[in-house]
């Protein structure tokens, strides 16, 4: 039986479905302030409005409108599916005309399992605020398009927002999708923080609004982000030492969720000592069941001891800093002032420095939990302590750079929002050209133009025996 009616049955709603109400077994992304002013408002309901038939505007505009006050945006939780397990479902279940939107719709609920999602509720993927829909309302319609689509028609999607089928043709794309089209030469991240809060746009990330996420499902992602990661890691080794070995040398950096954990599996491949940083323990904790984290600590003399050990054995592994990336930078300064002894070779990092509003990137004094609560009543000054420590993270990393260190961002705007606030990354008193490359620019960038590396290997049969 195909599945189910529930891509036909998403738009039929002959009236207001019973709120499902917010799950409390998953995690939920930060409430975030609006800061739209009374006639931004009308318009943000205006726009979630427009989705629902006008007989029920009156009965929803007061939900909407608490949404709105409570957590910086419209999401219609509403109308969350909950008939079945959102999870990708072999592609002959669904409802469909080509085959190409089954694959669609399969990539959709893959992207918003429960066992894959950041933030399942609130439609993010990964990244902190990369969505796939800005509302379920979006879904539900998006579903729908997809299930009735012939290979004569190309969907068209904006931020999440299905603008409809249009005529194309068989050679044509299936679907064509743009997500947060704001130039950022020329806009600000309060500008972007206010169309989110409108509904218009949404950071759908690289491949959370695209619907081609290969994050933590170990079937795919082995030879997906996992095989970028480890070609980065393993040439930037060879861009510093001349050789790809990692034998003995130490690769530190931040970051174990869902793309961002590749990198204690990619060091462990390379053969070095990988250290990451990580603020959440539950990624920790998946990680190491994963069996791509060999160990972690909180402790930072700990992590200490470690790289001193493994390096002198040579040995590979991953270690798991449960804590600030900072403080773990600040700790190598430390040993290296005291004692000359350098205990890493290459960094990067792989906060979610893009989002730095939304806690992508968390400052030194606070737990992720303060941050949160930080972030809802006191942005200004939560923004004041991630500028602090951004200048304390490129500090630490100049002073480890001139001993040594080969340190590459890795496309995370940590570079950027260092600068934006004041910290010395800048080459030579320019405003535009940063002292650090880009892993594109030093690293991957000759790789990718060569057109090499398999990126995406889905199975849409679900069956792993086709892999």
């Amino acid at each position: 039986m195909r599945l189910l009616t529930f891509a036909n049955r998403c738009h039929q709603i002959k009236e207001v479905p019973a709120h499902p109400g917010l799950d409390e077994s998953v995690p939920h992304a930060p409430k975030r302030v609006h800061g739209l002013d009374s006639e931004e408002i009308e318009q943000a309901l205006s726009n979630a409005l427009r989705y629902v038939d006008s007989a029920y505007h009156d009965e929803l505009r007061t939900e909407f409108l608490g949404e709105l006050n409570d957590y910086g945006h419209i999401y219609m939780y509403r109308y969350r599916p909950t008939e079945i397990a959102m999870k990708a479902y072999p592609i002959h279940l669904y409802p469909w005309k080509t085959k190409q939107a089954a694959c669609m719709m399969h990539q959709i609920m893959n992207n918003l399992d429960y066992a894959i999602a950041q933030y399942p509720n609130e439609l993010v993927t990964y990244g902190g605020n990369g969505q796939v829909f800005s509302n379920w309302m979006q879904f539900r319609l998006t579903m729908h398009y997809l299930s009735i689509m012939n290979e004569e028609q190309t969907l068209v999607m904006n931020s999440g927002h299905p603008l409809g089928l249009f005529p194309s043709s068989r050679n044509s794309p299936r679907c064509i999708i743009t997500n947060g089209m704001m130039i950022p030469r020329f806009s600000t991240p309060s500008q972007y923080q206010k169309s989110f809060a409108l509904g218009v746009t949404q950071y759908g990330q690289m491949t959370a609004g695209s619907w081609c996420y290969i994050g933590p499902q170990e079937l795919v992602l082995i030879p997906g982000i996992v095989h970028g990661t480890t070609l980065t890691v393993l040439n930037a080794f060879r861009r510093k030492f001349g050789s790809s070995s990692g034998a003995g040398r130490v690769f530190i950096t931040s970051g174990l969720g869902g793309m961002s954990g590749a990198q204690a599996k990619a060091a462990t491949i390379c053969g070095c000592i990988g250290v990451i940083a990580e603020i959440d323990k539950s990624h920790l904790i998946k990680r190491q069941k994963q069996g791509w984290l060999d160990i972690y600590t909180d402790d930072v003399d700990e992590i200490i001891s470690l790289i001193r050990h493994y390096r002198e054995e040579k040995r590979a592994t991953s270690i798991g800093y449960h804590g600030n990336i900072v403080r773990l930078w600040e700790k190598l300064v430390e040993v290296y002032e005291k004692s000359g002894e350098l205990l890493v070779d290459i960094g990067s990092d792989q906060t979610s420095c893009h989002d730095i509003r939304g806690g992508g990137y968390l400052p030194i004094e606070l737990s992720a939990e303060d941050a949160k609560t930080y972030i809802a009543t006191n942005e200004a000054k939560y923004l004041e302590l991630v500028r602090g420590t951004l200048c304390r993270h490129i500090n630490a990393l100049n002073k480890l750079s001139k001993a040594g260190l080969y340190f590459f961002d890795y496309g995370n705007a940590f570079l950027l929002e260092a600068g934006r606030a004041g910290a010395d990354v800048f080459e030579n008193g320019s405003t535009t050209k940063f002292k650090y490359p880009s892993y594109v620019q030093h690293i991957m960038g000759d790789i990718f133009s060569l057109g090499f590396g398999p990126y995406r290997w889905i199975c849409s049969s679900g069956k792993p025996s086709d892999l």
